[in-house]
């Protein structure tokens, strides 16, 4: 099977949102070109992207808008329900928690997990907030098959270590680190600070040039 790079996927949850919107406004239909000029990008940047995943709409007609939006959905696995289990109940873990549009797209938090006692066994959200010592055991009863990692920079890469022994596959990491993984499991880092910086890199030059 191809490798689909990073950047083809991020695109294509873009389209979704963007089809999303469109259903939202009663349009049946959606040209590659109107796709494009909503997202900023090319027109045949949004055909090359779909055909990697096979042939849809039809030439001169344009994209059937709930049936594309369905298709990139089975591509992306949003159609299927994940269960989720979330590390760190602090400020990033409660605001995740409080994030209803997660449940809309099939993501659910079955499991919160603390080291701090004065958290463990008290309620965030509707779910009881479990010890870290416990990952294991609550994770195959759960089932939890992704893990949202918002714990200090110097726990992050012990509790990944333990999650994966549990069978835990794929991680979206909060904490400001590189997280070293075996072959097979996926990170996806979540750093707002080096996303700041390269704002700030790109206002520097202009200021610069001005």
């Amino acid at each position: 099977m191809q490798k689909i790079s990073d950047p083809t996927i991020s695109r294509l949850s873009t389209y979704y949102r963007t089809l999303s919107r469109l259903i939202e406004q009663k349009i049946d239909t959606v040209s590659s070109e109107k796709i494009a000029h909503i997202n900023n990008i090319t027109s045949a940047q949004v055909r090359k992207d779909l055909s990697f995943f096979g042939a849809f709409g039809k030439r001169g007609l344009g994209y059937n808008t709930v049936a594309l939006k369905k298709e990139i959905g089975s591509i992306l696995g949003i159609d299927k329900k994940w269960n989720i289990g979330l590390v760190g109940a602090g400020n990033i873990g409660r605001a995740l928690i409080d994030y209803t549009e997660f449940k809309k797209q099939g993501f659910f938090i079955k499991a919160i997990f603390d080291n701090d006692l004065n958290k463990v066994g008290k309620k965030a959200g509707d779910l009881e907030i479990h010890h870290i010592d416990d990952v294991c055991y609550i994770a195959n009863k759960e089932n939890l098959e992704i893990a949202v990692i918002a714990v200090p920079a110097h726990k992050a890469q012990q509790v990944v270590d333990d999650l994966v022994k549990c069978g835990v596959r794929a991680f979206l990491n909060f904490a400001p680190i590189t997280i070293k993984v075996p072959e097979g499991i996926i990170v996806k880092n979540e750093n707002m600070s080096i996303e700041l910086e390269a704002l700030s890199y790109h206002l520097s030059r202009d200021k610069k040039k001005g």
